[in-house]
């Protein structure tokens, strides 16, 4: 719970009502040249990557690395997405939303604790941090005015990875 406790302090520093798609002092090459490390730790771990996607407009997500299920243990693909604030990243199995979290997907046998912690020390080395899925589905309670697209109340994953 201490681990968990420390994120969402994290994730309150981070949120900011006037930055909503991206943090103060944000640079677009500074994004990029991080973005392009990550890749290369992740595409150097495994054989197959699938879409690649960066620079994503009018979100607070910059990227998405998708690792092919041909290159993973259990078939599955694995997606890793980047904020655009810096060092938030998200791993999910197939598709964000599609399981409960790494845990979930692990339980169900659907992703490999090696494959997994391939793509978080990729993450690691690269200066972003993984910020559990299920954290990031807790309802946004923050400072920011967000506008929300979507039904129910906005989440953190709105917040730092959603689209405005």
């Amino acid at each position: 719970m201490e681990a968990e406790a420390d994120l969402m302090a994290m994730l309150r520093r981070l949120d900011d009502p006037e930055w909503l798609e991206s943090p103060a002092g944000y640079s677009s090459a500074d994004a990029a040249a991080s973005f392009d490390n990550l890749l290369s730790q992740i595409s150097s771990r495994f054989l197959e990557l699938g879409e690649i996607d960066r620079d994503i407009q009018d979100s607070a997500q910059y990227g998405r690395i998708e690792v092919s299920g041909k290159a993973t243990v259990c078939g599955t693909r694995v997606v890793v997405l980047v904020s655009r604030f810096k060092p938030l990243a998200m791993v999910a199995a197939d598709n964000p939303g599609a399981f409960l979290g790494t845990d979930e997907a692990r339980a169900e046998g659907e992703l490999d604790v090696g494959d997994l912690e391939k793509v978080e020390h990729a993450l690691a080395v690269s200066g972003y941090l993984a910020i559990p899925e299920e954290i990031l589905t807790n309802r946004y309670d923050g400072v920011a005015r967000l506008r929300f697209h979507g039904s129910g109340e906005p989440s953190w994953w709105d917040r730092f990875f959603g689209s405005f």
